[in-house]
């Protein structure tokens, strides 16, 4: 080597060619520089690389931290969701106890199993959500049938109270004249000794006489010691009597409703004096009217449909 120039000899192990390499100290030094070069940009590209990786893993970072929170906050949506099924399921079950219907499964619970402890994991919630989705759909449905079955039964409580309230009308219940018994029924001996088949009620000349109850008009006219009186029919084995009427409201055929008028107090027939003569009839046979004056009787009542009292 000299000052100036390098020498390089390059002997092969069989030794019969030796090669040799000649170049001068600023070839040497042209060639280490680009090394050094070369070298650092291969540096420089590799930092560039790893920066480029580190930003990726924090974004990634960043985005699965941001998708655990919402995983989290659906995981808690999901138990405000099975609370308030568990409210619904309670409502549910009160609604089949009054329908007489089997009690519902429960709702599904928060799974025990190892994997899905502690912190919120997508399958775990999946299955929850899959879950709560499927018991929704079930009581949607049931909800849907309840609410057909549960109109029919309001159908037919109506129709049941309907039919209760018009057995009701039928019935002889209010004082046709709003009068005080002059003449009970039974045995008497004034004005003459006879059975008294009805009640005498108090009420001056022209006083309104109104229906007991419900009825059709068997008939009209005159009667004997009745003087002018209405049968009327109330189709349940019922007849209520109207005598000694100073004239007619009514004509034989017409329906009627309980407080309708249907004539006026008079004193026709074998009257002392103006009075309204109300007599009931049940199977042909007269009974005593003066239970019937306010109000349906209580063992009449409990004839009827239903158990409950109507006042």
């Amino acid at each position: 080597m000299t000052n100036n120039a390098f020498l390089i000899k390059i002997i092969p192990p069989e030794g019969y060619n030796v090669y040799r390499l000649h170049f001068s100290r600023t070839m040497a030094i042209a060639v280490a520089v680009g090394f050094v070069a070369l070298l650092g940009a291969a540096l420089g590209f590799h930092a560039w690389q790893l920066h480029l990786a580190e930003q990726d893993v924090q974004a990634l970072q960043a985005i699965t931290a941001a998708q655990h929170e919402k995983l989290q906050a659906i995981d808690r949506q999901a138990d405000s969701l099975a609370g308030e099924l568990r409210d619904i399921q309670r409502q549910d079950a009160e609604i089949r106890r009054l329908l007489g219907v089997h009690p519902a499964p429960p709702v599904p619970a928060r799974p025990t199993h190892a994997f899905v402890q502690g912190p919120a994991t997508v399958a775990g919630v999946q299955a929850r959500l899959a879950g709560l989705v499927q018991f929704s759909e079930k009581r949607l449905s049931d909800s849907r049938r309840f609410d057909r079955l549960a109109h029919r039964v309001l159908d037919l409580r109506r129709l049941a109270l309907l039919a209760r309230e018009r057995l009701i009308a039928a019935l002889p219940s209010i004082n046709p004249v709003d009068g005080s018994i002059s003449a009970d029924f039974g045995w008497r001996v004034n004005p003459w000794p006879e059975f008294h088949q009805g009640v005498d009620l108090a009420a001056d000349y022209g006083t309104p006489i109104h229906a007991a109850a419900d009825g059709i008009v068997r008939s009209t006219g005159w009667e004997g010691g009745f003087g002018n009186k209405i049968d009327l029919d109330h189709e349940n084995g019922y007849h209520s009597w109207y005598a000694h009427l100073s004239r007619f409201g009514v004509s034989p055929g017409e329906r009627v409703h309980k407080g309708e008028v249907i004539g006026y107090v008079g004193a026709t027939g074998d009257a002392t004096g103006p009075h309204l003569h109300y007599q009931l009839m049940l199977g042909g046979r007269p009974i005593d009217p003066a239970p019937y004056l306010n109000g349906v009787p209580a063992k009449v009542l409990a004839t009827l449909p239903g158990a409950e009292r109507v006042q």
